[in-house]
C-alpha cells in the first residue's frame, strides 16, 4: 500500500485551510447591522442601510473639574474604520466625524443612546449634521453605533492632583450608515 508523500499532504492541508478561510470571508451583503437595534435607535422610515464599517481605536478622556468634583470627560474618539473583510475604509475622530478613504466626511449629532452592555460605551443613533466631499459619506443621513466593546472611562484616577490628565481607552464598534431609500452597497 502506498501512502501519500508529505508534500501532497501539506498541499492538501493548505488547500483545505484556504478553502475554509475563503468560505469564512464575509460577502457583500453581510453586515453587523442586520439585527434590529434597541427601539430608541431605530432609524426613521424612508432611510435604508447603505453600508457598515468596523471601528477599532480609542475613546480619549480628560480629567476635568465639575464644580468641586472631578471626572473623566470624553474629548474624542480616534479609530480606524475597516470593511468587514479588514480592508481600510477611513477614520473616525472628533465631531464625531467619519471620514472615508475617498476624502468624503459626515459629522453626526447624537439623537439617542442605549446601553445593552454595561461594560461598554453606549450604542448610539446620530443624524448627519454636515457633510464634506462627494464620495461615500456624502449622502449619509443617519449613523448607528452598535456592538460596542470597551471604551468606558476609568472609574478612578481623576482628582485635583490629576486635573488635565488624558487617558486613552481601547474600544471596538460597528457603524451602520444610512441614506434616503438606499440599497446596500
Amino acid at each position: 500500500m502506498r501512502f501519500p508523500s508529505l508534500s501532497v499532504l501539506a498541499a492538501s492541508a493548505v488547500s483545505l485551510s484556504l478553502g475554509s478561510a475563503a468560505a469564512a470571508e464575509p460577502g457583500p451583503g453581510d453586515s453587523p447591522c442586520g439585527e434590529a437595534p434597541p427601539p430608541p435607535l431605530a432609524v426613521p422610515a424612508g432611510n435604508a442601510l447603505a453600508f457598515s464599517l468596523e471601528a477599532e481605536g480609542v475613546q480619549i478622556y480628560a480629567c476635568t473639574a465639575n464644580g468641586a468634583s472631578f471626572g473623566w470627560a470624553l474629548r474624542a474618539p480616534e479609530a480606524k474604520l475597516s470593511e468587514a473583510s479588514g480592508r481600510a475604509a477611513g477614520t473616525h475622530y472628533a465631531g464625531p466625524t467619519w471620514e472615508s478613504i475617498d476624502g468624503s466626511k459626515v459629522v453626526g449629532a447624537k439623537l439617542q443612546a442605549a446601553s445593552p452592555d454595561a461594560t461598554a460605551i453606549p450604542w448610539l443613533l446620530l443624524r448627519a449634521a454636515s457633510h464634506a466631499g462627494s464620495g461615500r459619506m456624502a449622502e449619509v443621513t443617519f449613523v448607528q453605533r452598535i456592538r460596542t466593546k470597551g471604551g468606558l472611562p476609568p472609574q478612578q484616577g481623576c482628582d485635583a492632583a490629576h486635573a488635565g490628565a488624558i487617558t486613552r481607552v481601547p474600544y471596538r464598534a460597528a457603524y451602520c450608515f444610512y441614506e434616503k431609500g438606499a440599497a446596500p452597497r
